[in-house]
C-alpha cells in the first residue's frame, strides 16, 4: 500500500503560534509525532514521558504535550510526541479513530465513517 499524507494543523491556547504539516498516515502508530523543537519553539509545553516501541523493536523514551488538531475540516484533541528534529511528522490511529476516519486501502485515501462507533 502507498503512502498517505494529509495536511495537520497544530494549536494550543498558551501557544505562540501553529504548527501547520503534511503528515503521514500511520496506522502503526498509536500517538502522532513532530519534530520536538518546532513545537517548543511555538510555546508548546512538554506535559510527560511516555515509552514507546519503534517499528524496529528499539524501546525509546520521548515527551510528549497535547494540542489541538484539525485536518479534513474537523478538530479533535490529543496526545503528541515531541520526536526527533529530523522525524517526519506523523498521524496516529488514535486521531483518526477520534474523528471518525478510517484508512480505504484500496484507494489508497482516507474515509469518514457515516458515525463514530459508541459500541
Amino acid at each position: 500500500m502507498g503512502a498517505i499524507h494529509v495536511t495537520v494543523n497544530l494549536s494550543w491556547p498558551d501557544a505562540i503560534g501553529e504548527y501547520e504539516e503534511l503528515f503521514l498516515v500511520d496506522t502503526g502508530a498509536t500517538d502522532s509525532m513532530v519534530p520536538g523543537a518546532k513545537l517548543l519553539e511555538l510555546g508548546f509545553k512538554p506535559l510527560g514521558k511516555m515509552d514507546y516501541e519503534l517499528a524496529n523493536g528499539d524501546k525509546v523514551t520521548y515527551s510528549f504535550t497535547t494540542a489541538l488538531i484539525r485536518y479534513m475540516g474537523d478538530i479533535t484533541a490529543g496526545r503528541i510526541i515531541l520526536g526527533p528534529d529530523n522525524c517526519e511528522p506523523l498521524l496516529g490511529v488514535t486521531v483518526l479513530e477520534s474523528t471518525g476516519i478510517i484508512v480505504d486501502p484500496t484507494n489508497r485515501q482516507l474515509k469518514r465513517l457515516p458515525a463514530i462507533p459508541l459500541k
